[in-house]
């Protein structure tokens, strides 16, 4: 198998474990609150990673710059947990999972900007697809969602934004330092020392809740999305950004046929959110067809 063909596994199976990591942290949050399930991620993320490096022989040489674009990449996907998991608390899994799919595009855009990438008839249709999916699945919510505010919608796009961000820098640093498992692991130990930062800084609303019903979902996030943070960044070590970053954002597919079976109690999926997520999942291939 090529590598670019390796990669888009690894995308697809990155997919799936974020899909169940935003369903389960959803199960969670039913009786705790995002900021305990960002606490539990993090943690997990460093005792997986930070054990997988020991077992398999410790650190070996990366250069400095690397360790400081992955800092900041780091400090990043901190910001994608909180967003993400105050989203999927506020506006539901599939939803927000698949407002959280533009990311190709924000990383398409810097492509394009920045390293000279051209664009396609293509990628502009996948573009339309995925405005029109927002469009569906934001269209006037609060006649399902308590307490719903517009604002709500931000939360997943602003962690959509940060990883369209992250890819490029990951995948420039991992041509540099082909050290996915190692660079996982220090994403993990930033994402630590800026949590506590945050949580000391915010407000008391910004609680932990310890609820003996919330450890096993919150215990499944964890592994999931420490996995499908290992499977991206080794997938974008093996392929390029263009063919990784919308397989791997298909998620919204699996979002929602896990909350349609886990999550019926919580979750009101109607036509126009079904629509919507096709037609952004069909956004992102319409962008990798066009690469």
């Amino acid at each position: 198998m090529s590598s670019d063909a390796t990669a888009q596994v690894l995308a697809l199976i990155t997919s799936i474990f974020y899909a169940s990591a935003l369903v389960s942290a959803r199960a969670g949050m039913r009786y705790s609150t995002p900021t305990t399930v960002t606490l539990v991620s993090i943690l997990i993320q460093n005792l997986l990673l930070w054990s997988a490096i020991f077992v398999t022989g410790g650190v070996h040489t990366v250069p400095l710059i690397g360790i400081l674009l992955f800092t900041v990449v780091g400090i990043f996907q901190l910001g994608v947990r909180l967003l993400a998991y105050t989203g999927v608390e506020k506006i539901g899994a599939s939803r927000s999972s698949a407002l959280q799919s533009v990311s190709p595009l924000i990383s398409a855009a810097i492509a394009v900007a920045i390293l000279g990438e051209p664009t396609t008839l293509l990628i502009v249709l996948g573009t339309c697809l995925v405005v029109a999916g927002i469009v569906l699945i934001s269209w006037k919510p609060e006649r399902q969602l308590a307490n719903f505010r517009r604002w709500h919608l931000l939360l997943p796009i602003g962690a959509a934004f940060l990883t369209g961000i992250n890819h490029p820098i990951r995948r420039y640093v991992l041509t540099m330092a082909d050290e996915p498992l190692f660079f996982s692991a220090l994403m993990g130990s930033v994402s630590l020392v800026g949590f506590l930062i945050y949580f000391a800084a915010s407000r008391r609303s910004q609680r932990l809740v310890w609820n003996r019903k919330a450890i096993g979902p919150f215990l499944a996030t964890g592994v999931c999305e420490t996995m499908s943070i290992l499977m991206i960044i080794t997938a974008i070590s093996m392929g390029r950004v263009v063919i990784v970053a919308p397989i791997a954002a298909s998620y919204p597919v699996w979002s929602l046929i896990q909350s349609a079976i886990f999550l019926r109690d919580v979750e009101p999926i109607n036509w126009k959110v079904i629509t919507g997520i096709v037609s952004v999942v069909a956004g992102n291939f319409a962008i990798y067809l066009g690469r």
